[in-house]
């Protein structure tokens, strides 16, 4: 019998779930950006303008869903006054109803640019003020998951963050693992931080997106949703759920056990990779210049731990699939209370 990791029905749907339009410091209008990222094969764009929360349902239709999300900014001020040395971190919410708008983390006074001019009354009735901390970020990612938000933290490396900064955040839904706009900018972001909150419990999953300003920035990191139906709740049914997998390029088109074998059917690869929490990852490459579209890994001795002779596996693992130039795919990390029937 097969376990599917990845759901066995539905389709896939391409999604960007960082951008910025002309609402806030955007170049392209939402209408644009929609036109723009449809015609790349994308399905779904979460449009996450700086400090403000507007609803693009106008924007959703039977081939696209526009989610209702915002990037909220949390500087800590440094030594020296100045941006460039500053740690900051940015969040990005997504509501689980599109017409939910009245996030209680927004701050209106903290919108710049041309976000000013969207501000409503609604918001102007929230006054949030956060603060640069890990009780403060806590804060902040409790209230907005208590009023139906998914959070994510962005982009790391470019906010000068360290594992002191967000080691013992709590709640957070995503964390990008890849930024095309900071790639652009030379602050690619790593799997470290992902791996350093999975081993620190926290059931938390890996984010690719374009951050896109500009057309520059566009088709670089995505994400690709398992859904059985293109709509908004849907889609954020199979978010919250983990039904996705994030890339800068290969595919993975099934990903299920089956008699004690991981089984991964995915585009070109150079190399599948099984990681856990410690070392002895298994590793299958493709043999010469041969395209690699099939792998099993037989887990058979990968479900007995050594250290007390008992079957069971590592407390999670996640798959990675490499592609010749370097690209590469990344699941969530799969819990092994998620199926523990696997290891009888």
């Amino acid at each position: 019998m097969k376990h599917y990791l990845l759901p066995e029905k539905g389709k896939f749907y391409k999604a960007n779930l960082h951008m910025h339009t002309t609402v806030s410091d955007g170049k392209e209008t939402p209408e644009e950006t929609k036109v723009a990222y449809m015609k790349a094969g994308y399905s779904v764009v979460a449009f996450s303008d700086h400090e403000v929360l507007l609803s693009h349902e106008d924007l959703t239709d039977e081939n696209f869903v526009a989610i209702t999300s915002f990037e909220k900014t949390i500087n800590c001020p440094p030594p020296i006054d100045r941006h460039s040395f500053m740690k900051t971190a940015h969040m990005n919410f997504f509501a689980l109803d599109p017409k939910n708008i009245s996030c209680p983390v927004l701050n209106p006074s903290t919108a710049w640019g041309n976000a000013k001019q969207y501000i409503t009354d609604e918001m102007k009735k929230l006054s949030y003020k956060a603060t640069y901390s890990t009780d403060g970020l806590n804060d902040v990612i409790k209230k907005a998951n208590d009023a139906g938000y998914l959070v994510t933290l962005n982009h790391p490396v470019w906010s000068m963050e360290n594992h002191d900064d967000y080691s013992g955040l709590k709640g957070l839904w995503g964390i990008e693992v890849y930024n095309t706009g900071c790639v652009r900018e030379g602050y690619p972001d790593t799997v470290q931080p992902f791996e350093d909150l999975l081993r620190e419990g926290n059931r938390i999953f890996p984010v690719a997106t374009d951050d896109a300003h500009s057309e520059k920035d566009h088709f670089g990191g995505f994400v690709m949703i398992k859904s059985e139906k293109l709509d908004y709740a849907s889609i954020m049914t199979a978010l919250k759920n983990g039904d996705f997998y994030a890339s800068t390029g290969p595919e993975i088109r099934e990903l299920y056990i089956e008699d004690c074998k991981l089984v991964v059917e995915c585009s070109a690869a150079r190399s599948v990779t099984i990681s856990t929490e410690r070392r002895g990852n298994l590793k299958n490459y493709a043999a010469g210049e041969e395209h690699m579209t099939r792998t099993e890994f037989d887990l058979s001795k990968f479900l007995t731990d050594p250290d007390n002779g008992k079957r069971g596996m590592p407390s999670y693992f996640r798959v990675t699939v490499t592609g010749f130039d370097g690209s590469e795919a990344y699941t969530r990390a799969f819990f092994m209370d998620e199926f523990d029937k696997l290891a009888e």
